[in-house]
């Protein structure tokens, strides 16, 4: 859940954010603020390149969050002021539980904290939470993400040492052309 959405002036940052945690394996986002834009640019991704990556604007963030804990959802808040990554990844990892990570731009409300299971810091200093989110999915799933297969899309990309190489498939349904 990305909490503090500007549609007008947080275009590129939430879009990122979201193509970050489809590519890393997260079955879905969440914005606290409506952005149809955004919807309908990773509803195209998913076309172009397969996945089932869903995208949820508009989400009363304070709603998501109690219906969440009530339900017995592992809470991950990634902040700076948490505990390390490398201190707490192997508890998270252990967990056997829907687990909804919360990522937020302007001041977050007290409560992330207190609902949190988890307050983990990518580092004790500011930076962007694009690259908070990559880095816990890259250590939460120790890699796997690279193993991940998205079908349905109209290109596959082929690992290649040099240039680009893509392979068309068939009607965005995942079948070869």
């Amino acid at each position: 859940m990305r909490y503090g959405h500007r549609p007008k002036r947080d275009k590129r940052i939430s879009t990122h954010l979201a193509l970050v945690a489809r590519a890393f394996g997260a079955d879905e986002i969440w914005f606290d603020e409506k952005d149809q834009n955004i919807e309908e640019k990773l509803e195209g991704v998913n076309r172009t390149f397969g996945g089932g990556f869903k995208v949820k604007t508009g989400v009363n963030w304070k709603e998501a969050l109690t219906t969440c804990k009530e339900q017995g959802w592992c809470i991950v808040h990634l902040t700076m002021y948490g505990m390390p990554l490398p201190q707490i990844v192997k508890s998270i990892r252990r967990e056997e539980r829907d687990m909804l990570i919360l990522v937020g731009g302007p001041k977050v409300p007290r409560l992330f904290y207190e609902i949190a299971d988890y307050n983990v810091s990518v580092t004790n200093q500011p930076h962007s939470e694009v690259a908070a989110l990559a880095v816990f999915l890259d250590w939460l799933l120790e890699g796997k993400e690279f193993q991940l297969e998205f079908r349905g899309g109209r290109l596959k990309i082929i690992p290649s040492e040099r240039g680009k190489h893509v392979e068309a498939l068939g009607g965005g349904n995942g079948e070869p052309c």
